[in-house]
């Protein structure tokens, strides 16, 4: 039989009108089926072992990962034999009607990993599911729940709920790409430890100011904040993203980035021999402030769109006219002056040159020409 059209409802949110905790109550159902499901699937068990997250099969709590198998309606068939009705389920985000015969119900999730999202207090109010081991290459790697009246996932973030004791200690954040990557870093610390990082991430979004205020306002804060986000471009986008987002209003302590070989990410950190250590070095040790790393990701991409570019002056010069607006980022003068420095490293031209450019750049800024900074630049063959 193949695959049935889904009638996804636009408006209003789904579960409008119903009553919370019966939405509540029916995603908290499926938290309880999905990890039943998981203590029989071979599959996915060898999956999260291999990636070493073994630990989390092995103890329910506090995350109570689980599966949802690869039938149409598993889910929805249990949850109305203990009562809940269509409008819940559908409410809930755990079941949707089809386009073709809006009186049949298909689960949301299928043959998926599921890892369920929870409010601060610890209410589960959604899932992200990822794809299992045998899912076919054209399949989405991550779903989400869709948005309902319990859950908007651009105000949450995954890991805290279960991670409180971590975030009370006041450990210090790293926001991580996602749930696999949150629990590579919850595992690379023992309980005995009283200090460390503790990892977040979106709920499959991109950041959001919503999500920068509840990162603001974590005790753990004014250690700064850790980007900890995949080797590749998507990566390397998200981790510019939170520095534009977390700059301003300036973050309570420091900005800093973790850098990954490429393809890598936490999670694959931890499958290594020693990946524990290794992670948390990553984290803490070999992190560099975020601004180095938004400087560093600015050149890359313009080196993939002009890969001669630093070959002669004015490739030269037009690749800080690019970087040296950064240096205006700069939350303090002594950071400031290392990313000029770092431009100067990068691109191979003198100081005298970055500090003119970044003088036109202000005039340009201010539309104020001031001929003599103009003769300047020309006098470097900058233009």
């Amino acid at each position: 039989m193949g695959a049935p059209r889904l009638n996804q409802p636009t408006s209003p949110i789904r579960g409008t009108g119903l009553a919370p905790e019966r939405l509540l109550a029916a995603v908290e159902a499926a938290v309880t089926y999905y990890r039943a499901q998981l203590d029989h699937a071979e599959g996915p068990r060898a999956y999260l072992a291999e990636r070493g997250l073994g630990v989390v099969v092995q103890r329910e709590w506090p995350w109570r990962i689980g599966y949802a198998p690869p039938g149409w309606s598993s889910l929805t068939r249990h949850l109305r034999a203990v009562g809940f009705t269509t409008e819940e389920l559908v409410g809930a985000g755990l079941s949707t009607q089809t386009h073709t015969d809006p009186s049949r119900l298909i689960d949301v999730f299928r043959d998926r990993i599921m890892f369920p999202v929870r409010e601060p207090t610890g209410h589960a109010v959604a899932f992200l599911g990822r794809a299992g081991p045998g899912a076919r290459k054209d399949v989405p790697k991550y779903i989400n729940s869709p948005e309902t009246a319990i859950y908007n996932k651009g105000q949450l973030l995954f890991g805290i709920a279960e991670q409180k004791d971590r975030v009370a200690a006041r450990w210090k954040p790293v926001l991580v790409e996602g749930p696999a990557d949150v629990l590579a870093v919850w595992l690379s610390y023992s309980r005995s430890r009283r200090t460390g990082t503790v990892a977040l991430a979106p709920c499959g979004t991109n950041l959001t100011h919503a999500q920068t205020t509840i990162l603001r306002a974590l005790p753990g804060a004014a250690h700064g904040l850790i980007a900890a986000f995949d080797a590749d471009s998507a990566g390397r986008a998200a981790v510019d993203r939170a520095w534009q987002l977390l700059r301003h209003p300036p973050y309570p302590g420091p900005l800093l980035a973790a850098e990954f070989a490429a393809g890598a990410d936490p999670a694959d950190l931890l499958r290594r021999p020693h990946g524990t250590a290794q992670l948390r070095a990553a984290l803490q040790r070999q992190a560099q402030p975020m601004l180095d790393t938004v400087v560093d990701h600015r050149l890359a991409r313009l080196l993939e769109r002009h890969p001669r570019i630093l070959e002669d002056i004015d490739g030269r010069c037009a690749a800080v006219r690019v970087l040296v607006p950064l240096i205006f980022e700069a939350m303090t003068p002594e950071a400031a002056i290392r990313v000029a420095r770092r431009i100067v490293a990068h691109t191979g031209v003198g100081v005298d040159t970055v500090a003119i450019i970044a003088i036109a750049h202000v005039e340009d800024a201010l539309c104020v020409h001031y001929p003599t900074a103009s003769e300047l630049v020309r006098a470097k063959q900058c233009n």
